[in-house]
């Protein structure tokens, strides 16, 4: 029976989820047998080193000099950036999660974009830059915050009062993306303080999904999902191949964004035509149903080629873009969040079969929906 060490975590949903995914492959082409430390591993090194486990995966900031002298198979999962060469490390796509945030403001037409993290944590870093590239692309600015290093041991209170100036400024109504579900937890606290309605007047997202902080959070917390519970499958596999001394060459392990679960923080749009604020309404009320541009047109007082116009100007897209994004979010989100068979699925959205509804569904996302819920699904 392999032995593996796991140095990770268990606070965080991150962390949690990772786990899962090991302990799913251990289950498969297992058994393994565990040894758990999440933090202390100086004072455990001794007991650690006398287990002789076949290999580890860790935090970085857990890995020191002293267990890399063991000699074993070892997985970074990276979150300060300090990696030992030469390591295979675990790596989360932070422009894929800019890009997420991003796409998810603009669909509600916000035009006041602004990202909120910290200067110290390169991935924070990443997630802010693409974010800003991205809104750029789109023609707009972003405005930025990140808590400085030096002020980790402030007391709350300071920090607060920083955040709290920068988000009184910001202009009306904004998107702020913030770097984790931590952060953007602050945010909503802020929001209150200042009297700030959420999501009408500052709208936020977070990343990671964690539950206990998303269904804490006043009001409840839309966040990114990172699809970690793959990574760590993915990993326990890589770890599997070393030990067994497989040649295996240095790999990353991504950590990829599924979706963003819309709870209430984020669930409105920032459009000021009332035409089309309708029509995207109708659309959703009606994502389920097989309807047609005419259909969506019908539900407001304007003709086709106006509707179409005042589309483009507040959303940047067509109605029918529109209705097939409604449509694939939907869909994405049931295959994701439900039970249900791909079966089912096609036939709660009017589709004739399972064909037909896979290539609609593939045009979109470049896979078919069987291959997208083995992705994704946590």
């Amino acid at each position: 029976m392999k032995k593996v060490a796991l140095l990770i975590e268990t606070s965080r949903s991150f962390g949690r989820q990772l786990i899962m995914g090991i302990a799913g492959y251990s289950k498969l082409h297992g058994p393994w047998s565990f040894y758990k430390e999440p933090t202390d591993i100086k004072s455990s090194m001794p007991h650690l080193a006398n287990w002789k486990p076949d290999g580890i995966i860790a935090r970085d900031f857990l890995i020191s000099d002293e267990l890399l002298q063991l000699n074993i198979p070892v997985i970074v999962s990276v979150h300060k950036a300090k990696i030992p060469e030469k390591l295979p490390i675990i790596k989360t796509d932070n422009q894929a999660v800019a890009k997420m945030a991003s796409e998810h403001f603009l669909e509600k037409g916000l035009k006041n974009l602004a990202f909120c993290g910290y200067d110290h944590f390169y991935w924070s870093n990443e997630r802010g830059s693409y974010f800003s590239s991205f809104n750029n692309e789109a023609g707009y600015q972003t405005y930025d915050y990140r808590q400085k290093e030096a002020l980790i041991k402030s007391k709350w209170e300071v920090e607060q009062q920083l955040v709290s100036d920068w988000i009184n400024g910001l202009p009306k109504p904004v998107g702020i993306f913030a770097c984790n579900d931590d952060r953007a937890q602050h945010i909503l606290e802020v929001c209150k303080i200042l009297n700030l309605k959420v999501p009408e007047d500052v709208s936020v997202v977070g990343v990671d999904n964690d539950p206990l902080i998303c269904n804490l959070s006043d009001p409840p917390l839309s966040s990114i999902v990172l699809n970690n519970k793959l990574a760590g499958y993915k990993a326990a596999e890589l770890l599997d191949k070393m030990i067994n001394k497989k040649t295996v060459a240095v790999e990353n392990i991504i950590v990829s964004p599924s979706h963003i679960i819309q709870r209430q923080s984020s669930d409105g749009l920032a459009i000021n035509d009332p035409d089309v604020s309708q029509a995207i309404f109708y659309i959703r009320q009606n994502a389920k149903n097989k309807i047609l541009v005419n259909d969506v047109v019908k539900s407001t007082k304007l003709n086709r080629r106006t509707l179409e116009r005042r589309f483009k100007q507040q959303i940047n897209r067509t109605i029918y873009e529109e209705i097939r994004r409604a449509r694939i979010e939907l869909i994405s989100k049931m295959l994701i969040e439900t039970n249900m068979s791909i079966t089912e699925i096609s036939s709660f959205f009017n589709f004739t079969d399972t064909e037909h509804i896979s290539r609609y569904f593939k045009l979109e996302k470049r896979i078919g929906p069987r291959q997208f819920r083995k992705l994704y699904r946590p």
